[in-house]
């Protein structure tokens, strides 16, 4: 029998972020609970809703999934859904089901995570039927691809792989029939920073040179040169969590030029104090009577070090799109 190998350094660094989609997951079911917004599908990746959540912590993520499915969606009706959507990171999100709920399903929507998440997104899924009906729904041959680090349906795949792998990623990827001639909206949500700048930058152009109309959407950290940000990048250390790619994360001028340097045609980035500024007041004013909220300082502070960045490279004038709303 073969002696198995030593954990190293990088086994490390990469268990403290597949945690972080179990962090992810549990604010998402915790703020839902509490009416922030509706998902009636995170609750079968996460058994209870769990500790109480800070006011400031579930109007952050309030703005996150407001302001990603504000793109997302404008993606989909400008291309009439004749589109596919790859989510890099997905972890346990529950976008497709969403989706297929508010009729506006891709012609595919695949996701991509480490093959351990993969297996237990798909081990989720074979055993929730309010998870499998949905996808069966939307299969119409009877080749459904089940194994344990990939699920390949013909409207959803979920695939495990390592993003610093390129060319493993493009083979998987083709494998189950990504077309590089669709438009196609690449998302991520505090991936990137856990990555090198390198390895960012190497993925980013990947997909500007592979697809020909294309937008990538990444929520992560900014202005993270201040106390603030030294203050969050030591909590996440003390987790062993290290942000690798932090240097791209010190402006939203930073973050547009990871794209712009790596073939993609424009970008823009917006502070989530900007996006919670834009997204609709009445209902920002009914969020907002959900808790009492003493620190607003906190609020701000914490939304002006996150953001919102895209970026296009076209043929269908998806650049024309904005957060205002």
């Amino acid at each position: 029998m073969a002696a198995r190998q030593p954990f190293t350094d990088l086994d490390t660094a990469d268990e403290a972020v597949r945690s972080t989609c179990d962090d992810a997951t549990t604010c998402k079911r915790y703020a839902t609970s509490k009416g922030y917004w509706t998902d009636p599908y995170v609750q079968y990746f996460v058994r209870s809703v769990g500790e109480r959540k800070a006011p400031e912590i579930n109007r952050g993520y309030y703005a996150r999934v407001q302001g990603m499915n504000h793109l997302l969606d404008a993606f989909l009706r400008k291309t009439k859904c004749d589109c596919q959507i790859v989510n890099l990171g997905a972890g346990l999100d529950t976008t497709f089901w969403r989706l297929k709920d508010e009729n506006l399903m891709p012609r595919k929507y695949f996701e991509v995570d480490f093959p351990m998440i993969a297996a237990r997104k798909i081990h989720n899924i074979k055993t929730k039927p309010p998870l499998s009906k949905p996808l069966i729904e939307t299969h119409s041959t009877d080749s459904l691809l089940l194994d344990g680090h990939s699920l390949d349906s013909d409207r959803y795949c979920i695939i495990g792989a390592d993003l610093r792998d390129i060319p493993g990623l493009d083979d998987k990827l083709k494998k189950f029939h990504l077309n590089p001639e669709l438009p196609t909206l690449f998302l991520s949500e505090c991936v990137l920073v856990y990555m090198t700048p390198d390895q960012s930058s190497k993925l980013v152009n990947w997909a500007s040179v592979t697809f020909h109309t294309a937008m990538f959407v990444n929520y992560e950290q900014v202005n993270m040169l201040d106390r603030f940000g030294q203050v969050m990048i030591e909590n996440l250390q003390r987790r062993q969590c290290n942000l690798a790619g932090v240097e791209v994360c010190q402006s939203l001028e930073s973050q547009k030029e990871r794209f712009l340097k790596t073939g993609w045609e424009n970008a823009d980035a917006l502070d989530m104090m900007t996006v919670y500024s834009v997204i609709p007041q009445d209902d920002v004013a009914r969020i907002e009577r959900l808790e009492f909220l003493d620190e607003k300082e906190l609020l701000q502070q914490l939304l002006q070090h996150y953001s919102i960045c895209w970026a296009t490279k076209d043929k269908l004038n998806t650049n024309d799109m904005t957060m205002q709303v």
